[in-house]
């Protein structure tokens, strides 16, 4: 290990507008857009969200400040802000991905760009560099873990490295200093939380702990503006986020090619609102399906087969076979499988069958298991072996990537089209100019006059 925290550190200073590649703007606005659809969406629908505010009026934390939550005519303080974005933009599973790393950036890092930007006056330009830098710390530090030694720790990588990237974001915003960066990333390492332990009952701990990460990260970088002492080495150090958080770190990937190879061009998107893990199977389905024009009474037996990440996360059969729960749903393969086969498609407001008994009676159908050639040879654990028996034999497809990866990332127009989607109920006629405001992004020179448009 060899300083990484202040290389990291180093990077986030230095990092330029001017200097990041067009198209990694260009992504990072999609992203962004992205992510703030499903946030959007989620302030009105996600089965979570009450229980938030009921927790910040309680506590006299729903004061009114000058950032915004979207979808809410309200504006709040910045920390608060950062922490509803954040669990509302994770609510429904729809936001992005990087494959490598296993973690969600926008949902940590988008947040807190967002709140500080407010709050500082920053410019549509310094909002999307702070992005980038956001993107680039937290999943270069996912890939550093190794996400499946991390996961058998049972943690919950969005909400641990994301709080570092959340405090990059912050700190470019705030114009921290190499040291004071350094200090923010020192207290990122006491406050890097998140246990898996939601995947038993479908808690809903997994969205408020990346929102609380994304707060983490904003009160992190505002501790090392007043300068506060934090932590030295506190992704290398000998009680560092690399050490107590993993059995298996690869410290050089933190930093490796940095301001070279952009992490930001490798994060994915998500066609289906449940757990990555799921994607390439859904998608062989949806296509097998069609293929051999199968119907649910000609289905014998559907096998699953994944990377052991996904079992982990999506295959335990006692818990996940029949879920009650909208979490529930969305991390488990026998209900996100068994409604696209007998669908032929899977979208947000499909969460509407769980308990269906037409679902449960093809969920019993299914096997998932490990399949090892999901694990030689690849550099990340996304794909999905389906096999499929019926009166007619056995069909089986191998899926190497979910679509939506880098290789098949959608086009703007279908990217745009998925944000209006799930944001147009909430925003109505304001949904288009929000959307071209993001698109847009760098003309605005100051940020607040785009977010507006959100509320």
């Amino acid at each position: 290990m060899a300083h990484e925290t202040a290389t990291l550190a180093a990077y986030v200073f230095n990092l330029e507008y001017q200097d990041i590649p067009a198209e990694v703007l260009d992504r990072a606005k999609v992203l962004t857009l992205d992510f703030l659809g499903s946030a959007i969406r989620a302030r009105r629908e996600a089965e979570s969200t009450p229980s938030m505010l009921k927790m910040l009026e309680a506590l006299a934390l729903d004061t009114k400040g000058e950032s915004t939550v979207f979808g809410d005519s309200k504006t709040w303080t910045p920390a608060i802000a950062a922490l509803l974005n954040g669990a509302l933009g994770h609510s429904l599973d729809f936001d992005d991905t990087h494959a490598d790393s296993s973690l969600h950036p926008s949902a940590p890092v988008v947040p807190a760009a967002f709140a500080i930007g407010e709050m500082v006056g920053a410019s549509g330009r310094d909002v999307l560099t702070a992005i980038v830098a956001g993107y680039e710390v937290c999943c270069r530090l996912g890939n550093a873990l190794d996400p499946t030694s991390h996961y058998a720790r049972g943690f919950h990588p969005t909400a641990t490295a994301g709080t570092y990237g959340a405090a990059a974001a912050a700190g470019k915003l705030f114009g921290l200093s190499e040291q004071q960066l350094i200090a923010a990333f020192g207290v990122s390492g006491s406050q890097a939380a998140g246990s898996l332990q939601f995947l038993v009952n479908g808690a809903w701990n997994k969205r408020y702990q990346v929102g609380a990460a994304a707060m983490n990260g904003v009160i992190a970088a505002t501790l090392a503006r007043n300068d506060f002492v934090g932590a030295t080495e506190s992704v290398e150090g000998k009680h560092g986020l690399l050490a107590g958080y993993t059995d298996d770190a690869h410290p050089d990937k933190a930093v490796a090619e940095l301001g070279k190879t952009y992490e930001t061009m490798k994060i994915g998107v998500k066609p289906y609102p449940s757990c990555r893990y799921t994607h390439a199977a859904i998608d062989a389905l949806i296509a097998m399906r069609r293929e051999h024009n199968l119907t649910p009474d000609q289905v014998k037996r559907v096998e699953i087969g994944l990377h052991r990440n996904g079992i982990t996360l999506t295959g335990d059969a006692a818990t996940k076979r029949h879920p009650t729960s909208i979490v529930g749903g969305q991390f488990s393969m026998f209900f996100t499988g068994a409604l696209a086969l007998d669908q032929g498609s899977f979208g947000w407001d499909d969460y509407g069958r769980l308990g269906d008994a037409a679902i449960d009676a093809l969920a019993d159908k299914f096997d998932v298991v490990q399949d090892d050639r999901l694990e030689i040879g690849r550099t990340h654990p996304f794909g999905a072996r389906v096999s499929i028996t019926t009166d007619d034999g056995v069909h089986e497809r191998l899926y190497a990537d979910p679509s939506g990866e880098p290789n098949s990332f959608p086009d703007a127009q279908a990217m745009q089209q998925k944000f209006l989607t799930l944001a147009r109920p909430v925003l109505n006629a304001r949904a288009e100019k929000f959307a071209d405001a993001i698109m847009t992004l760098e003309r605005f020179d100051r940020v607040a006059k785009a977010t507006e448009l959100g509320r």
